[in-house]
């Protein structure tokens, strides 16, 4: 029998997911300017909105990701998905600082579990041998996202104001809330789409059977093994600089390198295009290394290669002159950081095993800690000095960090679950 190809109408399902989680996200750093000036913001309290979002994403990251392994993501995403554009629209509403960064606080921890879930989705839908490319796939539907949204944007904003942006972008995700409870399993076996070929083409790899009990000795020895802690750090290192390509980017091409309103929609949607290639092709990548040498090496390769060749590029656009050729290598420096998504999450889901969701929360709470400092960071040395520069300049030495971490990381002698 001809096995069915439902895994991959889930996998679409949550590359939605993924790219409604950046539309919203992509919305506040492309109407910062607006925002600020409506709402009298200085740089540093905006740098504390961004990262309101993210603190509060961090905190409630694991609890999320245990939910998940606990009940199922079928209701933990429909409830993740249902709160978090409950409060896009809301930042309609905000009217002064303290509104802003209450709404937004709130904001992060609806979403707080949105990525840690999507992955043991992947864990429970496809076998081993898969998961790079999927969630390569998954990533590029955020980033694609992301890099469209500035766009679209720039053409609502010459008849909306941004308060009435927020709102259309955050009635999209009530509609994905529908259609994914109504039509998705936790698990291929209950699905009735899944034909008995495909059920155990799945199975027959899978890692992730059963859910597993949660033990408070456990939980804290996992801080104990040291290639879960390399991993969360080279996430960290990782999520430290993209995340500045969806706060502080769009505002340092204007200012520091003259880009005009006209042009910004394009310089800034740029990096998250490359972004989305470099998760395909990644996670392409990833899988056909595992294959060759294996997971420990395959995925070592790819993430070596990707975090040095992200901290090359980082460090020569930041000192290029032309302003054209500083975005197309600050591109390349966010599209290499995104070339090792897929063997970060592989490598996380595969630490994790019954387990998956709660130890993707821990990789990204640690990412989420360098998405918070980022933009902070930047804020206040820009607040401070006036420097652009020296905040790009660390960015580019955490890549060179995070590669190094590769060089040890390896799966099968942290299986925790």
């Amino acid at each position: 029998m001809k096995p069915t190809r439902t895994r991959y109408k889930v996998l679409a399902w949550c590359v939605a997911l993924a790219g409604i989680t950046y539309l919203d996200r992509i919305c506040i750093a492309i109407l910062a300017p607006s925002i600020t000036a409506d709402l009298g913001l200085s740089p540093v309290q905006m740098s504390v909105v961004f990262s309101a979002f993210t603190v509060a994403y961090g905190l409630f990251e694991m609890p999320t990701g245990y939910w998940g392994d606990r009940i199922g993501t079928r209701r933990v995403m429909t409830r993740i998905v249902a709160w978090w554009s409950a409060f896009t629209i809301a930042t309609a509403a905000a009217f002064n600082y303290s509104s802003l960064l209450v709404v937004r606080f709130l904001f992060g921890v609806g979403e707080a579990g949105a990525f840690p879930n999507s992955g043991k989705t992947i864990s429970m839908w496809f076998p081993i041998h898969e998961r790079g490319r999927a969630q390569g796939i998954f990533f590029a539907g955020a980033h694609i996202t992301g890099a469209v949204t500035p766009l679209v944007i720039s053409a609502l904003m010459a008849y909306f104001h941004w308060r009435a942006v927020f709102v259309i972008f955050g009635a999209i995700g009530f509609v994905w809330c529908l259609g994914w409870y109504r039509w998705f399993r936790d698990d291929p076996a209950e699905h009735p789409e899944v034909n008995e070929t495909e059920r155990d083409y799945i199975l027959a790899s899978r890692s992730v059977a059963k859910k597993g009990p949660f033990h408070w000795g456990e939980f804290l020895r996992m801080f104990s093994h040291g290639h879960l802690l390399l991993l969360c750090f080279m996430y960290f290192t990782q999520s430290y600089g993209f995340y500045f390509f969806i706060t502080w980017c769009p505002t340092y091409l204007e200012k520091a390198r003259g880009f005009s309103k006209l042009s910004l929609g394009l310089a800034s949607g740029l990096p998250l295009l490359l972004c989305a290639f470099a998760d395909i092709l990644g996670g392409e990548a990833c899988d056909r290394a595992v294959k060759r040498f294996g997971t420990r090496w395959g995925r070592g390769i790819v993430g070596t290669l990707s975090m040095l060749g992200a901290a090359a590029a980082m460090l020569a656009g930041t000192n290029a002159a032309n302003p054209t050729l500083a975005i197309w290598l600050l591109a390349i420096a966010a599209g290499m950081g995104s070339f090792v998504l897929g063997a970060s999450w592989s490598t996380a889901l595969d630490m994790g095993g019954t387990k998956a969701g709660l130890v993707g929360a821990v990789m990204n709470t640690a990412g989420q800690v360098g998405g918070a400092l980022s933009p902070v960071v930047l804020g206040y040395v820009l607040q401070k000095t006036g420097n652009w520069d020296f905040p790009l300049y660390a960015t580019g030495v955490l890549y060179i960090l995070g590669g190094l971490c590769w060089l040890v990381i390896d799966a099968r002698k942290a299986r925790l679950g």
